[in-house]
């Protein structure tokens, strides 16, 4: 994705384009504020493909009239914009608000950067950019800013309990047979309950994405009752996998 310098029509656009399913309200919710039209689009469908509620603005004055109604679990903000530069809006930002803030630049220098960590955001992203980076790194600052779920020393989904001192797996007092990578999986899933984690994250610095398919797959056929429709352990489209544990 990369942006051309166009102007916008309306002051916000339509949460949700017509021909995507809309995402439960339980979806975290993300404003996108960028005054290119064509990547607003972009952006809030493919977005709201991907699982996540989507209002857009085109310029900081309409972003603080989003918010000053609705509740963003993130703002991916455009770092170039007439008027109040993204830089600006997220220095205003940070003196009310904590919200991340993923911020788009097309500046790519070093004193860039660190001008945006220096005026508060969490992280950015280079123009142009593969879309399936933007999921990793708005699923990875989401997940961060996610308070410990799991207090306890086991982890309950469905049938299952799975110990995280001893890294073992039961059903119904019954031991099931895991892995080492199986249990590191396990594991990790135990820090994000229900929530999305990446392929990357999973595979860490040893294995292969494509691995991590594969080792999803031999787990399922553990813990579901029908693994090729899996209701515990799924797929979240171009980003990872999500354990629900109800």
């Amino acid at each position: 994705m990369h942006p051309n310098s166009e102007t916008a029509s309306s002051p916000a656009e339509s949460r949700t384009p017509k021909s995507v399913m809309a995402p439960g309200d339980e979806a975290p919710h993300l404003l996108v504020v960028d005054d290119d039209r064509r990547i607003r689009t972009l952006l809030s469908r493919y977005l709201t493909e991907h699982g996540y509620r989507v209002t857009s603005a085109d310029n900081a004055a309409v972003a603080r009239r989003q918010m000053d109604g609705l509740a963003f679990d993130l703002i991916v903000l455009d770092v170039m914009m007439p008027g109040e530069s993204g830089l600006e809006f997220a220095r205003a930002l940070r003196k009310d608000t904590d919200v991340p803030i993923l911020m788009l630049t097309a500046r790519a220098e070093l004193e860039h950067r660190i001008s945006g960590l220096e005026a508060g955001v969490d992280d950015y992203l280079g123009k142009p950019f593969e879309p399936r980076e933007l999921l990793l790194r708005v699923a990875a600052i989401l997940r961060r800013g996610q308070p410990e779920k799991q207090t306890g020393d086991a982890l309950r989904f469905g049938p299952f309990v799975f110990d995280l001192e001893r890294l073992e797996l039961t059903r119904n007092n019954d031991t099931v047979k895991l892995t080492d990578r199986e249990r590191e999986f396990l594991r990790v899933f135990a820090g994000a309950p229900n929530e999305t984690v990446s392929r990357q994250e999973l595979a860490g610095d040893d294995i292969s994405e494509r691995a991590v398919d594969v080792q999803i797959n031999r787990l399922r056929r553990k813990i579901e009752a029908d693994p090729a429709n899996p209701l515990i352990l799924q797929t979240v489209r171009g980003i990872g996998y999500r354990l629900n544990v109800g």
